[in-house]
């Protein structure tokens, strides 16, 4: 079963690796977690918590406390988002339920210069069922199953995606490498054509080291990340310096985008229960996203 799993992974990687064209469901691009976006959305080897189920579910094999985490994303040109998960162990495994609710307020219906006609809603929606385990000594594969919804004015269609992932935590401690393809999958007609997800892989590496004489914990993290229905190729970096366990200051930086780059952010650690904070400013006029999270370890 293990072998077949892994089998898919990389088939899936060539066979979509070979695809071009464009995409759709701009909102499954969006990061979760207000820690992995302040470091450059780099949460396929950076995540080390619930929010792998989002970035990389094999991630999720390393993380031993059941979780429960919430973002509210206020993003540009009014959209929001409303993103959560809870994680829990069962059977020896990890399990990870969450859910992304998006909405593009107030879009304008035009059929001529001046007054719109009327106003509509977007609304975008995924259920998400993550679990992992491990294959061999120090390989973690995991598995992701989406169900996928859109809304547009009249308009409805629904479908689901996969996302398959590795972890490796190589021979120098504290060093992992990483690699997942996400949203593979289709969705039904939204009137008379299929929107295409939007299909991407990710390969990169995190360094975990500490300063104990000075309490001091840091963490490194950098991705490449390739869209496969598209030409669009990232590279996503940023880094997490956390003072006696409790006050955290990062940075991350995303290359290849026209409006944005820098990241950045603060979270606070107190016992079980952490808050987050990350700030990503636009270029061109298109403003400032603000993101929030809350979790909790039990």
């Amino acid at each position: 079963m293990k072998k077949t799993l892994l089998i898919i992974f990389l088939s899936s990687i060539i066979t979509f690796a070979q695809s071009a064209g464009n995409s759709g469901l701009a909102f499954l691009k969006f990061g979760f977690g207000a820690r992995n976006i302040a470091m450059g959305d780099a949460g396929s080897t950076a995540s080390n918590d619930l929010s792998a189920m989002f970035y990389n579910p094999s991630r999720l094999v390393s993380t031993k406390m059941n979780e429960v985490m919430f973002m509210h994303n206020e993003w540009i040109q009014d959209v929001r988002s409303e993103v959560g998960g809870i994680k829990w162990n069962m059977f020896n495994l990890p399990w990870a339920v969450g859910f992304n609710v998006t909405t593009v307020s107030d879009i304008e219906v035009r059929e001529r210069p001046g007054e719109p006609i009327s106003k509509f809603n977007a609304n975008y929606f995924f259920g998400s069922l993550s679990s992992g385990f491990t294959i061999i000594d120090n390989l973690d594969f995991g598995a992701t199953f989406k169900y996928l919804y859109e809304g547009l004015l009249n308009d409805e269609s629904s479908g689901y995606g996969f996302d398959f992932g590795l972890n490796y935590s190589t021979l120098i401690k504290g060093l992992t490498a990483s690699a997942v393809i996400k949203n593979i999958g289709t969705m039904s007609e939204l009137r008379v054509e299929k929107t295409k997800l939007p299909s991407e892989f990710r390969l990169g590496g995190a360094y975990n080291f500490g300063l104990e004489t000075a309490k001091l914990d840091f963490i490194v993290a950098a991705e490449f990340q390739k869209y496969l229905e598209t030409d669009d190729i990232h590279i996503n970096g940023g880094g997490e310096i956390i003072y006696n366990q409790t006050f955290a200051a990062r940075v991350g930086y995303q290359s290849g985008y026209e409006a944005r780059n820098f990241t950045g952010g603060i979270g606070i650690i107190w016992g079980n229960l952490r808050l987050d904070y990350a700030y990503m400013p636009f270029s061109l006029g298109l403003g400032n996203a603000n993101l929030f999270s809350i979790q909790f370890k039990f």
